[in-house]
């Protein structure tokens, strides 16, 4: 019987340009101890819950990588970068805050940057590795660690059935598709998870 394939979707933990409500886009803004506690207990909670995982995929930004790092220690699993997994660029709006936005471009700003990565960018990209990592895994299950506005278009465009929602810092998504399906069509078995953050601090 062949196993269907699977991927752990999951936000980056928070930073400190999160908390401030500032645009990070590609600058490469850290990871903050509050993240940093977040990813370890993700990384708890799938270790209890005893689900197999291959591996992690994450983009090579520095908060999505320390993130990764965090769960491929706990899980004891192996570690990939793929700069496919980045961020949108969000050009002159990255560093600004909700206020400055405002100001600047509206209250519709998202659409109005005008130098900003195009969704179609987001989405060739992010499929051309959705592709790729079909091919070289077959039946297994890996989590892959990105960002809120490639993950929100990402999904979207992956599966039909989940709403466009903000996606929570350190949220967990899994999408599942069957080896019979020939339409690469992924099914969410969960979204947008958060149930972890609620949980006691972990120790170190």
């Amino acid at each position: 019987m062949t196993m269907a394939t699977r991927m752990g979707w999951i936000r980056h933990g928070i930073t400190e340009w999160n908390r401030l409500g500032k645009i990070q886009g590609v600058t490469d803004i850290p990871l903050s101890e509050e993240g940093a506690e977040q990813a370890r207990k993700l990384a708890e909670r799938l270790s209890a819950e005893g689900g197999h995982w291959d591996g992690i995929y994450c983009s090579d930004l520095k908060r999505a990588r320390r993130t990764a790092e965090i769960l491929a220690e706990r899980l004891d699993i192996p570690l990939v970068t793929d700069a496919r997994l980045r961020e949108r660029s969000f050009g002159k709006a990255e560093g600004m805050t909700p206020e400055e936005r405002l100001a600047e471009w509206g209250v519709d700003w998202r659409a109005n940057v005008p130098d900003q990565e195009s969704d179609e960018v987001i989405r060739a990209r992010g499929h051309d590795f959705v592709d790729e990592f079909s091919r070289r895994h077959p039946g297994q299950s890996w989590l892959i660690v990105t960002h809120g506005s490639f993950l929100a278009r990402m999904l979207q465009s992956l599966c039909d059935d989940l709403t466009d929602s903000h996606l929570h810092n350190m949220s967990l998504t899994i999408l599942e598709r069957q080896a019979e399906d020939l339409k690469n069509n992924w099914k969410p078995h969960l979204h947008n998870c958060t149930l972890h953050l609620a949980a006691p601090s972990v120790k170190r």
